[in-house]
């Protein structure tokens, strides 16, 4: 008699606790794709901001010829730069401007001198500096303006430049592709993980389909539970991600090697990253669990 009342008892337990450990395993499996995730993210997220900052620190600097500084000509060549495509900006620049630039980059006062004597006989030419939209587009750009009638010539950061840039954009892009096929990692985990779930629940399933249970109603604990796993999952990711990028930040004060390369500023920026790991995490639940639960279904009909 005792061993009747017990069974059911300790059968309902273990299914529960093997349930439990199911769901844990799978929200661990989560909770390190998300964390890889988290690295990928933070770390294309501040390649784009590298990128960006090369983009507007490299300029093309285009010197007019002296037989075209009359202003209508210089007019006339500053609408063709800016018509073409990918250019962003162009500054106009004078010859004087330009010497006075040159003898300023000189910290001695004795090397300074030696070049006042020429400033009336300007040797330097009329400018313009070209900001580019598009890093990548540098030397397509430049050889299209070193074309142009009244340009002496054309400098810019030169290959190294674009070959640095375009590196860049291919790490940035790589990164976006890794977080894609992680998140497709998470989805594939939690599948299994429910198809386990379902396989234990058979018999409750075929009892609720027995009574006449229509499959969104089947279906629709497996989703909730899905979701559940996947945000719980999330938590340690995003704990990890707001307190170490926060340290990370301040204890390089937010430069990395040069001024050039800085760190994107925690706020907002953590805030985002978290709703966006929930927001993952979620969804992969939500979509592991759904067409594992479909799969199932359209199995036993």
């Amino acid at each position: 008699m005792i061993n009747r009342l017990w069974r059911p008892i300790k059968e309902g337990f273990y299914g529960v606790g093997r349930h439990g450990a199911m769901s844990f395993s799978s929200a661990s499996a989560v909770t390190i794709t998300l964390i890889i995730i988290s690295l990928f993210m933070i770390f294309t997220a501040n390649v784009s901001r590298f990128t960006q900052g090369i983009e507007q620190s490299v300029q093309i600097s285009v010197l007019v010829d002296y037989d075209h500084e009359a202003s209508d000509e210089e007019d006339q060549l500053s609408l063709d730069i800016q018509n073409i495509p990918g250019v962003k900006s162009v500054t106009y620049s004078s010859k004087d401007q330009e010497f006075q630039y040159y003898i300023d980059s000189f910290s001695d006062e004795k090397e300074k001198a030696v070049f006042e004597p020429f400033k009336d006989d300007n040797p330097m030419h009329d400018a313009f500096y070209v900001e580019v939209s598009d890093g990548t587009q540098l030397q397509n750009i430049a050889d299209q303006i070193q074309q142009m009638t009244g340009v002496y010539k054309v400098n810019f950061g030169g290959q190294s430049a674009t070959k640095l840039i375009s590196a860049l954009d291919t790490i940035r892009n790589g990164g976006g592709i890794l977080v894609a096929a992680l998140s497709l990692l998470a989805i594939f985990l939690i599948q299994n993980t429910i198809k386990l779930t379902i396989m234990a629940r058979a018999d409750e399933i075929a009892i609720m389909r027995n009574v006449g249970a229509k499959n969104g109603f089947i279906r629709a604990p497996f989703v909730v539970e899905g979701i559940i796993i996947g945000a719980l999952g999330a938590i340690v990711p995003i704990l990890l991600t707001v307190y170490g990028y926060i340290y990370l930040y301040k204890y390089t004060g937010g430069v990395v090697i040069s001024n050039m390369f800085t760190l994107i500023p925690p706020h907002p920026f953590v805030l985002k990253l978290s709703l966006i790991l929930l927001g993952i995490g979620m969804v992969v639940g939500l979509i592991g669990s759904f067409f594992s639960v479909t799969r199932y279904l359209r199995w036993k009909r």
